[in-house]
């Protein structure tokens, strides 16, 4: 399949450019509002907007604002009243205006394999439906951190149960770091320490939504995740995976500097279309064009590419299309994920069985592509994206 794009590029090229115009449109799209708190809430600021928010304040100074944010990043603090660096005057003045908000954990449940699911809600009292799902799976030697970046999807990929669940809105910078910071706590990561070592050190925006349509937040959360004053989590270590929005991927590179992953699950267009309807708009092939670019673009610090394949027996997990594969990633620094599906109530699909996928595996690492099967995590917790949210919502008698 390169091949034939390859063959066409000077099209492909004005068409990248076409999409180039509209990627400042996509990026600066602003969701529904949340509901707004009666006090600002400091958490989900870079540092520098946090000078800025401080700068006015009665009784601040220059260093009051990496003071306060090395005790919500380093130590964790969360209340104004545990900032005791600052003095009682100055936290009083703050609590006036402000408050250190990470979200309220709704639901808190662990599988048998140690996954962990969280479902959060941000002012639920207000706004019922703001609830999303954060699942942290750990592995022998690192956990990771699915987080959400909207409140359910537009993007209605079939096999997906996220794509049941109307897009209410997205989440904030605040929302989406609240995520961290909460499973943060619960694993007994704060106080920060340079010699001590952190349970949770990767996070993937694999969760509810499509990061890319949530663009100014999400990259500003990215900021405060990664700022080596606070948080300081390693670009390496955060990726984000998107269905294909094409006209923001190179921005990954240029502006963040993290890991991207690939939501692919087919090989050819038809199929695709099907499985991740956004194919409609940005194909296969523009898309493998602008993973080339993000590639070029982060230069010496690029990493491979995370291509996403959920396996559907009967549907996309043939031998042939194990080839197809290889012939599409073959010019790529490539890193596929095959990925069992992990069924729910309705969706129409079955997993492809496990000799299958190991077929299919082989084919891909004979090939030369560096290729991995996900292990099936948390089913008796439904840790499957949405599945518990949907769950909770259906007992409560709610729509979603």
């Amino acid at each position: 399949m390169l091949t034939h794009f390859q063959r066409h590029v000077s099209c492909q090229l004005l068409r990248t450019r076409a999409y180039s115009v509209v990627a400042p449109e996509i990026a600066n799209f602003v969701s529904p509002s949340p509901t707004p708190f009666p006090k600002k809430n400091l958490i989900g600021l870079p540092l520098k907007d946090l000078e800025n928010e401080l700068a006015n304040v009665k009784g601040a100074k220059k260093y009051t604002a990496l003071q306060l944010w090395q005790s919500m990043y380093k130590q964790g603090v969360q209340s104004l009243d545990q900032v005791t660096n600052l003095s009682k005057d100055l936290r009083t003045e703050l609590q006036t205006h402000y408050t250190i908000h990470y979200g309220r954990v709704e639901l808190d449940k662990l599988a048998a394999d140690m996954t962990r699911k969280f479902l959060i809600g941000f002012n639920t009292h207000q706004e019922p439906g703001a609830i999303v799902e954060t699942v942290l799976i750990p592995e022998s030697k690192r956990a990771t951190l699915c987080v959400s970046s909207q409140i359910g999807c537009s993007l209605k990929c079939s096999f997906c149960h996220t794509g049941t669940q109307k897009l209410l809105r997205g989440l904030t910078a605040a929302e989406v770091v609240g995520q961290y910071m909460i499973a943060a706590h619960r694993s007994g990561d704060f106080h920060l320490c340079q010699d001590t070592k952190r349970t949770v050190s990767n996070i993937v925006f694999m969760g509810q939504g499509e990061p890319l349509y949530n663009w100014r937040h999400v990259s500003k959360a990215i900021q405060v995740l990664t700022d080596p004053q606070g948080l300081g989590l390693s670009k390496s270590k955060i990726t984000v995976s998107t269905s294909g929005v094409v006209p923001l991927i190179p921005k990954i590179a240029t502006e963040l500097g993290v890991s991207l992953a690939i939501s692919l699950h087919a090989t050819n267009n038809d199929l695709r279309n099907v499985l991740v309807p956004l194919n409609k708009t940005f194909p296969i092939e523009l898309l493998l064009e602008t993973c080339m670019e993000y590639t070029r673009l982060m230069g010496k610090n690029t990493r491979r590419i995370t291509f996403e394949y959920v396996m559907l027996d009967g549907v996309n997990d043939s031998l042939a299309e194990a080839r197809a594969l290889v012939r599409l990633l073959k010019q790529l620094p490539a890193h596929v994920n095959l990925i069992p599906f992990n069924p729910w109530p309705g969706s129409g699909y079955t997993s492809s069985k496990p000799e299958r996928i190991e077929q299919f595996a082989k084919i891909v690492v004979l090939g030369g592509i560096h290729c991995t099967v996900r292990r099936p995590r948390g089913q008796d917790i439904m840790a499957a994206c949405g599945q518990l949210k949907s769950n909770m919502s259906q007992n409560k008698g709610e729509v979603v």
